[in-house]
Parts: structure tokens; sequence; C-alpha cells
């Protein structure tokens, strides 16, 4: 597989999580990630446009070629998984209007392709991508899941090309 460069979002109301990796679906190296932080002070309207211009510039400096985000879990509090939502669908309209493609994982799906479980703790999960990307830094639990999110893409794509080589193989 040649190498892709990929947007992860972690979405958030409060904080948002992103990261961009390089990825030939063996190797990954991080290019870069981080957090955007969003004043609690504003209107959720406000920070909806906060999290697309954001969004946006990283897609702009970064120019990756896919972009992937996690699915909104089901959630107790219908108000914060409203949020959450809103947030994933500034994230998403941001990589549309720019002409990526959009993917979307369930956080299990995430947990599993990065630490091999499902119900992984989100330490287990910063560990593992530290590990995974050779990082030395710490990470916050927002970058370090949207790290995963890219990642669990990345293997994605991997998996996709070999099982359409060996399509083309059988043929």
């Amino acid at each position: 597989m040649e190498s892709r460069r990929i947007l992860g979002i972690d979405p958030g109301s409060r904080i948002t999580g992103y990261a961009v990796i390089d990825s030939d679906g063996a190797r990954s190296c991080q290019v870069e990630s981080g957090c955007i932080r969003l004043s609690p002070e504003v209107t959720v309207a406000h920070r909806l446009g906060d999290i697309f211009r954001a969004v946006t510039g990283i897609i702009e400096r970064c120019r990756p070629d896919e972009f992937a985000i996690e699915e909104v879990f089901l959630s107790k509090n219908a108000s914060s998984a409203l949020k959450l939502g809103q947030a994933r669908g500034a994230a998403i309209c941001a990589a549309a209007t720019q002409g990526l493609p959009v993917h979307e994982y369930a956080a299990r799906s995430v947990k599993q392709a990065v630490v091999g479980n499902g119900a992984a703790a989100k330490e287990q999960v910063q560990h593992m991508v530290k590990l995974l990307l050779n990082l030395r830094e710490d990470l916050s639990p927002d970058q370090a899941d949207a790290l995963a999110v890219a990642l669990a893409h990345a293997h994605s794509l991997s998996l996709n090309d070999r099982l359409t080589r060996m399509a083309g193989a059988v043929r």
C-alpha cells in the first residue's frame, strides 16, 4: 500500500482531539497532533464554528488524503450525546467541504484495532498509541484517541488493500 496521510478526529464539545499520521499500512508516523480547546463561555453555535474553522485549518496545513472520525456512542445523557453529535457534524462538514473521504469508526473497533481489546481503558489506548508511533511525549486522552482513530483507519486501509490484491489473484 502506498503511504497515505490520515487525519483522525476524536470529537468533543469542549475538547476535540486531532491527529495527522502518515502510514503505509505497516508503519505509521505522527505528523502533528493536539487538541482544539473550546471555550465554555461562548455559545454552542460559536464552538461548532470554532471546530469547523480549526479542522479546516488543519486540513489546509497538513493536506491529508483521508479523514477518520469516531462515531457517537450511546449515552445515558441525551444532551451530551446531542452536543457530541453536533461537534462530529462540524468536523465532518469541514472534511466534506475540503473534498476528503470521510470514514467513521465505533470506539470499540478503534480500541480493538489499536489495543486488541474493544473494551480497553483510555490508559491502555494511550500506551499502545505511544508504542505504535514510537512517541516519547505524554499525550492527553483526546490527543491519544485521535491518534488511535487515525491508526485504526490506517489498519483498515491496509486490510482492504490486501483483500483487494487477494481477490485479484483469485480471478
